[in-house]
């Protein structure tokens, strides 16, 4: 009975806190259910078929040829 009574004065603080302050309120909720979303989308969107894109290239790739001399542009 004592868990139930504690689960009432929760619910109706919150309450209380959502219609007087709802800035603060929804703020504490949307920062809680962030970390709560990092656990439960990536097997949602799995699930759903999402595949992940190619890694973007870090370097430009190097032809596969040897390299010429750079001839010209003032570089002698």
């Amino acid at each position: 009975m004592a868990s139930l009574f504690s689960f009432r004065q929760t619910y109706r603080y919150l309450q209380r806190q959502a219609h007087e302050q709802p800035v603060i309120f929804y703020s504490v909720v949307i920062g809680l259910i962030g970390p709560l979303m990092v656990i439960t989308v990536p097997p949602i969107r799995k699930s759903l078929g999402y595949k992940n894109s190619e890694p973007i290239p870090t370097s430009y790739p190097v032809p596969n040829r040897p390299r010429r001399p750079v001839q010209g542009y003032e570089d002698e």
